[in-house]
């Protein structure tokens, strides 16, 4: 018993919870719910850093390099040092640039390859070419001492005598750090020709700078040009980073760690007065907000981020709103129609526009065998003529025709006297008009049905007899639904 009580219970309650959930969906308004649906992506862009470079456009020789060509680029470019222009990943894959071509991974391939092996270098960074070699078609470089250890084979032979717990591995790293280089390859079409130092350097110029700078310039030059102009200038943006901040202005005077709410942030002050006093108020690597107090005058509050419209894709700033929308408001919930006066749409369908298959067969189209297909298109309906306000009409249900004024009957109704050959006159429902091809005779007097008429009669006048009148048709009902047309006769 207890059992049964514990089941009506949870059936009483399972029962309860439906109600309740059928009754709010009831009481929520469909109509109301919108969505929006744009062609534009709103995801986050890709850091123009990482996007495809420019191509390079360097004169190739047409030969094929030498030894001694070999020479002088391990001689000349062997620890040479320069100024990375991106971020480069670390990894043994690398980045590959086609000469006087495109770089190979970009865009999202190139960040993945960030995310997942890690970065070597930052932009604007020092780095030295610690390693390079000429293969068949292709210079492999490798930066801040590459993303391998050197002899990787010979790091897995180990060679001893007396068992296997005297060997010993032939090269010792146990105290050697984690290799965090990058490698860049540079790929030539079929074979590396006779290129000079100097020309390899103009094709590694969209990775690295080899040009004589000072640190801001090295890090500015990787930056947009608005951007770079800001640095320079000693002005702070809202969406710089820290890097940005220190470069244009420097470390600063004071710093102040405080909460807004629930978001930590840190104040760095410039500035003493009377001179101007700037407060940057950074969130983790990024400014938020900047006041600046000038002397005389209100204080000045920025927080419009300007810097990463200028950091994504193209390097353009950030819009405010592109004129033209391409959004799509879509109304959630059934659809509402007015049954008076719109047809039902019409369904689903995978035909196109007043397209027709070879099944398709229309008594009004003229193709065909006339012959009706309902399983077609179908179409809206058309619903019927209202004409419950219009006048009564009353029409016969069996009219007759009448007779014409020129046609003569008999009086006992016949249609024509009988023959001289003594056959029956036939009555007169068998025909419904006289035949106009046999001249008409004068009527006479006809014996009573089935009596035979005699050769020697002689006819007799009798005078015109008036055409029958039709009977009175008896009075139909008003018709509501063919009220413009008559109705059929001889149903």
């Amino acid at each position: 018993m207890a059992g049964s009580s514990m089941v009506g219970t949870s059936m009483a309650w399972t029962v309860a919870m439906l109600a309740a959930c059928v009754t709010l969906a009831l009481t929520l308004p469909a109509a109301a719910q919108v969505m929006t649906v744009s062609s534009v992506p709103t995801g986050p862009s890709i850091d123009r850093r990482y996007t495809q470079i420019e191509p390079t456009h360097v004169d190739l020789p047409q030969t094929r390099i030498d030894a001694r060509g070999h020479q002088d680029i391990l001689r000349t470019l062997y620890a040479e040092q320069g100024f990375a222009m991106r971020p480069l990943p670390r990894g043994k894959h690398g980045l590959t640039l086609q000469a006087n071509g495109k770089l190979t991974p970009a865009g999202e391939g190139y960040l993945n390859e960030v995310t997942v092996y890690g970065l070597s270098v930052k932009a604007g960074e020092r780095v030295v070419l610690s390693n390079l070699r000429i293969d068949k078609d292709r210079i492999i470089f490798d930066i801040n001492g590459g993303p391998m250890h050197k002899h990787e084979f010979m790091r897995h032979v180990q060679i001893g005598v007396g068992g296997p717990n005297m060997t010993e591995p032939v090269i010792q790293d146990a105290n050697d750090p984690e290799p965090t280089g990058a490698r860049i390859v540079l790929a030539f079409h079929d074979y590396v020709p006779e290129v000079t130092p100097a020309q390899i350097k103009a094709l590694l110029a969209p990775l690295i700078s080899f040009d004589m700078k000072t640190p801001v310039q090295a890090f500015t030059d990787t930056l947009p040009p608005s951007l770079k102009k800001a640095i320079l200038d000693h002005h702070v943006m809202v969406g710089m980073s820290t890097e940005m901040v220190l470069y244009a202005m420097g470390a600063p005077d004071a710093k102040s760690r405080e909460m807004d709410g629930q978001m930590p942030f840190e104040e760095w002050i410039y500035g003493k007065p009377p001179q101007d006093v700037n407060f940057v108020r950074i969130n983790g690597n990024r400014v938020i907000r900047v006041e600046v107090a000038k002397l005389g005058q209100p204080l000045a509050i920025f927080t419009k981020d300007e810097v990463e419209g200028l950091l994504m894709t193209d390097g353009r700033p950030v819009m405010a709103q592109v004129t033209q929308t391409r959004e799509k408001t879509i109304q959630m919930g059934d659809a509402k129609r007015d049954e008076d006066t719109q047809a039902p749409s019409a369904p689903p369908t995978l035909r196109a526009p007043g397209e027709r298959l070879p099944q398709d067969k229309d008594s009004n189209d003229g193709v065909g065998d006339k012959t009706i297909n309902r399983e077609g298109p179908m179409r809206p309906v058309v619903f019927p003529k209202d004409t419950s306000n219009d006048p009564a009409r009353t029409v016969p249900a069996h009219p007759k025709p009448a007779a014409p004024p020129d046609d003569k009957t008999a009086a006992d109704g016949s249609d024509k006297p009988a023959d001289g050959n003594g056959a029956a006159a036939k009555p007169a429902a068998d025909k419904s008009a006289p035949d106009k091809s046999v001249p008409a005779k004068p009527a006479s007097d006809q014996p009573a049905t089935g009596a035979v008429a005699k050769p020697d009669d002689k006819p007799q006048t009798t005078p015109d007899a008036q055409p029958a009148q039709p009977a009175p048709a008896k009075p139909q009902p008003p018709s509501y639904f063919y009220g413009d047309h008559p109705q059929p006769a001889g149903r």
